[in-house]
């Protein structure tokens, strides 16, 4: 960099450009002075060198340089085009290959955190749960912070670790990195663009982070408005949206005109139309309709169906109530629950429900409006086609770019978090049954009620459930391990380490032994974690050693299930637990055979063939648009997983049988 010469000079102001202090005008090049018109210039001024040319949509080439802006305080790197800044841009780094074209005002003003330290009024609308936002923010710590208020000293840690990652953050200059696109755009202030980010036609960016990069870039579109908020790389925020005082994770999409307002959206999450209120979205939140709200709620793996409403206010003292939908619930349309309420794993809630339900400890049920009252189904939700669907597409739907993944996402159905609930659920129903008695009609649980019948079909698929997961536990624990002898596979069946048993719990996608966890959180609140990096590696260490812990667990409770004894456990032993695991595998696959065939049902040719005379002409027309049942991918899918569990489990029996 260097200071201008005279000759340069008179050559910019020829070019009608001015400067308040030429002399604080710095270059690099000055054979791209030709390429700066119509400027003015105050304050310390850094240009780079003006070499290439943008290729536009049209087939229009635009020469990078300055043209039609005013800049103070501004640091400008090689190739890039700023254009026709309506008003300036002040106080701002701007890297290499950038282009900056019809935008307002660009401007950091005074000391700026750029989102990072916002307090975010999450699921109490007013306070006493606020999680700070900052730019490396994971599910999992937020989902602490959130919930373990009971733990004032770990909240402390985790304020500070907030604290020093938005000092870190401070600056008295913005930053536009290499290669943004900023385009057709209002009011930009206190902002942190990063790399490769394309900002498109938004109406106003305030204090904020767009943690873009190369690999996953940030797209921000046309009438976007959003203030003291930080987005996180791959995600788009689109088309209208307003968000204020939201946290966006990675590979997310809001859109359409989505709402959001204190309110934090983790990977993968997907919002459109509808409106969002101090809610805690965990992965792979999804809300399409415009008549939905989400509001002062817990959720994740969830789909809102349109119409989907909470209500967190009785009217007497205020927003203050809360409620929660466990991993994979999902709502009908229409559906309503007034807070606090929550509502187990998995589960699907149709109609209005007021009667404040707990259905934790019943996992995969259905609960049902009938006649202003809620009916619970228990366990029905296992041999839905929909929830196996779901299980299979979350891996599919991860838009996360490989390397660098902030949250830690488990996407196993069956997980020793699920499975000691239906261990909770099953003695549930077998409590109810045992207080009431076998021929009652109907049971009360938590404000709801329990058809008979319910009652001990929810108890015949846990136990098929517990029975399947077991035996995936075992099966996949004896393909790791030496089978050469009986002895020294019954050896090798016992944990090597004690961590696993106990409660699990789910940490916004993380799943994880609750005293694992809690050692953690002793060690944090100990400060013997001195920095949120190892915080975040902590985490990551607990959830690259699940299938560890899951086996100490998953083992100690097939020996509880099945009434056996570590020292007297035998290969007959295991063997029917395996035949067990497979009488289970084939159940519950033919249950989900039988619930997608009612997709091709009869029933389900209504609206086919609109102007056929025949049935033959509306089979024909449903043939073409939804196929045939057999050769649908998911049917045949299910066939052949059943021959494949089938085999596998006849080769285990066969390897033991051998010993």
């Amino acid at each position: 960099m260097r200071t201008l010469k005279k000759t340069e000079i008179a050559l910019l102001e020829a070019q009608a450009c001015s400067a308040e202090d030429w002399s604080r005008v710095l270059i690099t090049d000055e054979h791209s002075l030709r390429y700066i018109r119509n400027t003015r210039f105050s304050g310390d001024i850094c240009i780079g060198s003006f070499q290439k040319s943008f290729d536009m949509p049209g087939g229009i080439h635009k020469h990078t340089g300055i043209f039609h802006a005013t800049l103070h305080n501004v640091t400008i790197g090689d190739d890039c085009c700023i254009e026709n800044i309506k008003n300036y841009i002040a106080n701002y780094d701007i890297s290499h290959d950038c282009f900056i074209e019809n935008v307002d005002i660009i401007l950091c003003d005074g000391p700026s955190s750029f989102g990072n330290g916002v307090e975010v009024a999450v699921l109490n609308e007013t306070g006493g749960r606020e999680v700070t936002i900052h730019d490396r923010l994971t599910a999992h710590e937020a989902y602490l912070e959130t919930f373990y208020r009971h733990r004032p000293k770990l909240i402390a840690r985790l304020k500070n670790f907030a604290a020093e990652r938005t000092a870190a953050c401070t600056s008295t200059r913005g930053t536009i990195a290499e290669h943004v696109t900023i385009v057709d755009t209002g009011y930009i202030k206190n902002m942190y663009v990063g790399a490769y980010a394309k900002v498109e036609g938004a109406g106003r960016l305030k204090n904020g982070t767009l943690n873009s990069r190369q690999e996953a870039p940030i797209h921000v579109g046309y009438g976007v408005i959003a203030d003291d908020f930080i987005v996180q790389d791959g995600s788009s925020i689109e088309d209208c949206t307003t968000l204020t005082r939201v946290y966006v994770g990675q590979a997310c999409s809001l859109g359409h005109g989505y709402s959001a307002s204190d309110s934090l959206f983790f990977c993968n999450c997907q919002e459109e139309n509808g409106e969002a209120c101090a809610i805690f979205a965990g992965p792979f939140t999804v809300t399409h309709h415009k008549s939905t709200l989400l509001i002062a709620g817990m959720f994740s793996f969830m789909n809102a169906g349109s119409g989907s409403n909470q209500s967190n206010h009785m009217y007497k003292l205020g927003p203050i109530h809360q409620g929660a939908l466990e991993r994979g619930a999902k709502t009908t349309s229409d559906s309503y629950i007034l807070w606090p309420a929550r509502i187990g794993a998995f589960s699907l809630v149709m109609g209005r429900h007021s009667s404040h339900s707990d259905t934790s400890d019943l996992p995969f049920s259905y609960l049902i409006e009938k006649h202003g009252e809620t009916w619970l189904a228990p366990a029905v939700n296992l041999r839905s086609v929909g929830t196996v669907r779901d299980a299979q597409k979350w891996p599919k739907r991860d838009k996360r770019y490989a390397e660098g993944r902030m949250d830690h996402v488990n996407f196993n159905l069956l997980s020793p978090y699920t499975i000691d609930k239906m261990f909770r659920g099953l003695h549930v129903l077998e409590e109810l049954e045992t207080l009431s008695g076998a021929t009652s009609d109907v049971y009360a649980y938590q404000s709801a009620k329990i058809s008979n019948h319910a009652l001990y079909r929810g108890q015949m698929l846990y136990r098929i459930a517990i029975e399947k997961f077991l035996g995936n536990s075992l099966i996949s624990h004896l393909e790791r391990t030496d089978c050469s002898s009986a002895e020294s596979l019954l050896e090798a069946l016992k944990p090597t380490r004690v961590e696993g048993t106990g409660v699990w719990v789910d940490l916004a996608g993380l799943i994880a032994p609750k005293e694992v966890v809690n050692h953690l959180l002793d060690e944090v609140e100990a400060g013997r974690v001195p920095s949120l990096q190892d915080f975040s590696d902590a985490l990551k260490h607990i959830h690259e050693n699940y299938y560890r812990y899951e086996w100490t667990w998953a083992y100690e409770k097939m020996l509880e299930y099945y009434g056996l004894y570590p020292d007297r456990i035998t290969i007959e032993d295991l063997i029917d637990i395996i035949r067990r695991w497979k009488d289970s595998v084939v159940k519950l696959d033919q249950m989900l055979y039988a619930d997608a065939k009612k997709e091709f049902s009869l029933s389900a040719h209504t609206g086919f063939g609109f102007d056929g005379a025949s049935q033959r002409t509306v089979e024909a027309d449903f043939e073409q648009v939804r196929g045939d049942f057999e050769t649908n991918p998911f049917v045949m899918e299910t066939q052949a997983h059943i021959e494949r569990k089938s085999a596998l489990g006849d080769k285990m029996i066969a390897l033991l049988e051998g010993l």
